[in-house]
């Protein structure tokens, strides 16, 4: 069995918000200190997304939810509220793993009514994140996929998708996959303060460059920028070059919104690390989870010269809104705060 000679909390079934139908067991291991994995089966793998977001997919498949790299700013934070856990360190410690994703997408699949539309994967939680590298289920959703003859795309910011790479060189033999890796942050410390369980910058960048190496024209999240702290001329010109060196096809900038409990989370660290600037985030995003129209306006002026100073356009130069495969509901405040390449 998975996790063997290590700790294993018997759970009840009380879990809050799981209930006792899928819940297998709640797991602890010394490799993942202070993290709890609760193993469920999942009775769907698909999940559609509102036609109203305005995206380029209609389904997407999340293999966990919440996610061990701890992003300070991550949207899918308040997801977790629905399970009755909370949006902090909740979402960074109680990771939910769905054991069947693979078998249960297969059957969904199959169905005389699947239209073989493009899924999206990492549109919530990465599935890439260090406990796949354990629970290895990528593998089998890749196959299962690409055995459906069904498109797909994957964003993540962790390094263990090149464990999949000749998988999905194979998949793209098949049907058409698309690869986004994320990076926002060059700066090695302010990325181990703000994104700490994710891998670093240069790490990324060795990943994009093997993506790139495997045959794909790797996409590049610059996303999200965050205001005052990663939105320099200097900072996005080095982050750019090193992309472009490294084989980005392209790039997507956008500002970091602030949802829900999204905000409050990422505020109380503002605060202690850099508090000069908590007067400066009120007037941009009030009471909203958005920036001001003035400031995606200026970032948009500042990045467009240097996206094309380091040729990042892409084949599709300036790309609409619908390129944006980080959000997996993009509401009319969200889209008008888009730069994209």
């Amino acid at each position: 069995m998975r996790w063997s000679d290590q700790g294993v909390e018997v759970d009840d079934g009380a879990l809050p918000g799981l209930g006792k139908a899928g819940l297998v067991r709640s797991v602890q291991t010394p490799e993942f200190e202070g993290v709890t994995f609760h193993e469920v089966l999942a009775k769907s793998a698909l999940n559609q997304v509102p036609e109203a977001s305005n995206l380029p997919f209609r389904f997407t498949v999340n293999t966990f939810r919440g996610c061990t790299h701890a992003c300070r700013y991550c949207f899918a934070r308040p997801t977790h509220e629905y399970l009755d856990l909370d949006a902090g360190k909740d979402f960074d410690s109680q990771v939910v793993v769905k054991l069947n994703v693979a078998a249960v997408l297969r059957k969904e699949l199959r169905r005389r009514s699947w239209r073989r539309e493009t899924v999206a994967l990492g549109t919530n939680t990465d599935p890439y994140q260090r406990a796949e590298g354990r629970y290895r289920l990528m593998p089998g959703v890749i196959s299962a996929l690409a055995e459906s003859a069904t498109p797909f795309s994957i964003l993540t910011k962790g390094t263990l998708l090149r464990r999949d790479l000749p998988l999905l060189r194979q998949a793209s033999r098949q049907v058409p996959v698309s690869i986004a890796i994320s990076l926002a942050i060059h700066d090695p410390e302010l990325q181990k303060a703000l994104e700490p369980g994710t891998p670093s910058p240069k790490a990324r960048l060795e990943l994009i460059r093997a993506v790139a190496d495997a045959g794909f024209a790797p996409h590049v999240m610059v996303a999200p920028v965050i205001p005052y702290l990663s939105d320099s001329t200097t900072h996005l010109d080095a982050l750019l070059a090193a992309l472009a060196e490294a084989g980005a096809s392209g790039v997507t900038a956008f500002p970091m919104h602030l949802r829900g409990a999204t905000k409050p989370w990422f505020l109380e660290w503002l605060a202690e690390h850099h508090p000069a600037l908590v007067r400066r985030y009120r007037g941009l995003y009030g009471r909203g989870a958005y920036v001001t129209p003035e400031y995606s306006a200026w970032l948009r002026d500042r990045m467009r010269p240097l996206v094309q100073r380091h040729g990042l356009v892409g084949a599709q130069g300036f790309r609409d809104e619908a390129a944006q495969a980080a959000e997996p509901i993009a509401k009319p405040e969200l889209q008008q705060s888009l730069t994209l390449f």
